[in-house]
């Protein structure tokens, strides 16, 4: 990341986030992918922003990273408030697709990390069926416990092996971003944490109508979906999100 770059981040409760267009994530990714610099993403909603406030690791993860784009609407909302009227909501699953759509049309080849065996295959399925010049160098899905030293050097080496540019971590927040940010300086790639895209881009995980998407509802979708899983974190998530917004504008 560059000076200008770091003073144009702008702090929402406790992290750090790139107000930028489309055109310019894909283009900051791009760059980096075409160097294989050893580098990292994070999307940012609500959750992780509050996380951050909350969890000095998380928040030092978001601070090491090369690019941290306002995913939810109310991060969005937070930055046009704070002095970027026209941003936009920079989400995981949307960038992860008009990203393969631009490495398909390039020497560039991606590598997925997470989720399950079967989820990476219909994702590679998916994927191939809608750019058939994508170059899918690999995919591994880890095992839901700790990894021991040899288990992820091999990973690593798998990884740098293949020749990737990008590396589209789905491990969910915040273990993607602890993961990718324990892992820069190793893989020679540029790494993005885009939470359930596999599940969506892959089907095993129903995404909200595109009209919800645009009102920034997708997460009154989830909660409807899965009320069991997610009532919990998103009452107490947006009830954090919404004191310290107030708190910041208020404080301007």
């Amino acid at each position: 990341m560059t000076q200008d770059q770091k003073k144009s981040q702008v702090r929402v409760l406790g992290a750090l986030i790139d107000p930028v267009s489309w055109d310019e994530a894909l283009e900051r990714i791009g760059q980096l992918a075409r160097r294989r610099q050893s580098s990292y993403v994070g999307i940012c909603n609500a959750h992780s922003v509050v996380t951050a406030a909350q969890d000095p690791a998380f928040a030092a993860a978001l601070a090491g990273s090369n690019m941290n784009t306002p995913d939810g609407a109310p991060v969005a909302w937070m930055l046009r408030k704070l002095g970027h009227p026209t941003q936009q909501r920079i989400n995981g699953p949307d960038l992860m697709l008009r990203y393969c759509a631009l490495a398909s049309q390039r020497d560039e080849s991606i590598f997925l990390y997470g989720a399950s065996s079967d989820t990476l295959n219909l994702l590679q399925q998916r994927l191939a069926q809608d750019w058939p010049t994508l170059k899918i160098a690999g995919a591994y899905s880890p095992p839901f416990r700790p990894l021991s030293a040899e288990e992820d050097a091999a990973i690593v080496k798998l990884i740098n092996d293949s020749g990737a540019g990008t590396v589209w971590v789905s491990l969910g927040c915040p273990k993607q971003e602890l993961w990718m940010a324990k892992q820069r300086g190793h893989i020679n790639a540029v790494m993005i944490g885009v939470g359930a895209a596999f599940d969506y881009h892959a089907g095993t995980l129903r995404r909200a109508p595109l009209w919800m998407q645009k009102r920034g509802l997708e997460w009154f979708y989830r909660l409807v979906t899965e009320p069991r899983r997610l009532w919990r974190r998103y009452l107490i998530t947006n009830t954090a999100f919404i004191a310290g917004a107030a708190r910041q504008l208020l404080s301007r």
